[in-house]
């Protein structure tokens, strides 16, 4: 007798969690921005993160050319028997702001490049300002939602979101979404409150980039790797939010080997061990020691500041920079401000004029005008090209 060779499709194991009430998604969710040279290089990242046990994939139309390469990519793969033990769970999204027929039009395109007549998820693109949310709500948005879940265009809707807490907490109590992507970070966990409402509510929470955006924890500083050993800052990072319940964390591939950590830890959820447990406060008793009294604890007593600078955010950066030497990471994020519109902040720490207000509502009584100043000379230089939009 003959025996069949096993296909990829059946061979390759794949641990699924629930993500709203689409279909169950892997650990890890490949973004889809850095494989856009050829629709080869798309190929050959997809077909690594399938090995990696990897079956949500994350694309946009702002990522150049993604939506095409991708779509290119999985005809190549389905011609070859390359594919989740069921399919692939793909997610796509669309920009705020856009009238009825524009999206409309925009939607079909989209399902166009990748070759579907249905999307699982679709996502409202940078959810960053009030006026994203009404648009949403009860603008064109929601026509345009409503629209193409009446017409079967779509599994179900979330939202991407770089905006404040308090507009991301009335994004998730609307009701409206299933799933929402949000910037969780082992080095800054000022989102993870907001993660925990929306998995009480049964919605699926992706982490945004918990590796570059996270600190460039591919490229770790010397005092990162002291403070985490025995363990690696980048498993450590992933580790940390999967152990949160996190539902998925996006890992943006350029070529097969930064898939490598992904297959690594496809079936690490769960509870810290006593090892992370003691690398995280190791991690964290360093970033106090160097800080000391000068720490910040983004509590935001501090706000509203008269000139509107953003004053938890840039000591956050200082948080960074001092409690663990992430100099090109931190330089790179202050150099953005007011150069990548409502993607993040607009106003730097040049703009504090020492009024002196936010002293006194300061718990840690912080000398907030003189570390707002050290920190713009420290971090000040020229902005690096974002890597899209």
């Amino acid at each position: 007798m003959i025996k069949t060779i096993p296909t990829l499709k059946s061979r390759i194991k794949e641990v699924r969690h629930g993500f709203g009430r689409g279909p169950r998604v892997s650990l890890f969710t490949l973004g889809t921005m850095r494989a856009i040279d050829s629709t080869d290089q798309m190929y050959a990242v997809v077909k690594a993160a399938h090995m990696a046990g990897i079956n949500h994939l994350e694309t946009a139309p702002v990522y150049g050319s993604a939506e095409n390469f991708l779509g290119e990519a999985l005809k190549r793969l389905q011609r070859n028997k390359i594919a989740p033990i069921n399919r692939w769970v793909i997610t796509s999204k669309l920009l705020p702001g856009l009238s009825l027929k524009e999206g409309k039009n925009h939607l079909k395109l989209i399902l166009e490049r990748l070759n579907l007549k249905r999307i699982d998820n679709l996502a409202v693109h940078g959810l960053n300002l009030q006026e994203h949310l009404d648009w949403t709500l009860k603008g064109e948005g929601a026509a345009l939602l409503k629209w193409a879940e009446e017409e079967n265009l779509i599994g179900q809707v979330g939202f991407s979101s770089h905006g404040s807490f308090s507009l991301i907490q009335k994004a998730l109590e609307s009701n409206r979404f299933q799933f929402c992507s949000l910037h969780l970070h082992l080095l800054d966990p000022r989102k993870i409150p907001l993660a925990k409402i929306a998995l009480k509510k049964g919605m699926g929470v992706m982490a945004i980039s918990p590796v570059d955006k996270g600190g460039q924890l591919q490229n770790p500083s010397k005092t990162l790797i002291q403070d985490c050993r025995p363990l690696q800052p980048l498993e450590l990072a992933y580790r940390f939010l999967l152990s949160e319940g996190i539902s998925t964390l996006t890992l943006g591939a350029a070529e097969p080997k930064d898939l490598e950590h992904a297959k690594k830890l496809r079936n690490s959820d769960g509870p810290l061990n006593d090892l992370e447990k003691k690398a995280i406060h190791h991690l964290q008793e360093g970033m106090k020691l160097r800080l000391q009294k000068s720490l910040c604890g983004s509590c935001e007593a501090c706000l509203p500041c008269p000139n509107k600078v953003p004053i938890p955010e840039i000591l956050q950066l200082r948080n960074l920079l001092i409690g663990h030497d992430l100099k090109a990471f931190t330089k790179e994020r202050y150099n953005l401000i007011g150069k990548a519109g409502h993607w993040w902040e607009s106003i730097n720490a040049s703009a504090c004029e020492s009024c002196k207000e936010c002293i006194p509502r300061c718990p840690n009584n912080l000398d907030i005008p003189k570390l707002l100043q050290e920190t713009h000379i420290r971090l000040k230089d020229k902005p690096k090209k974002r890597l899209w939009g």
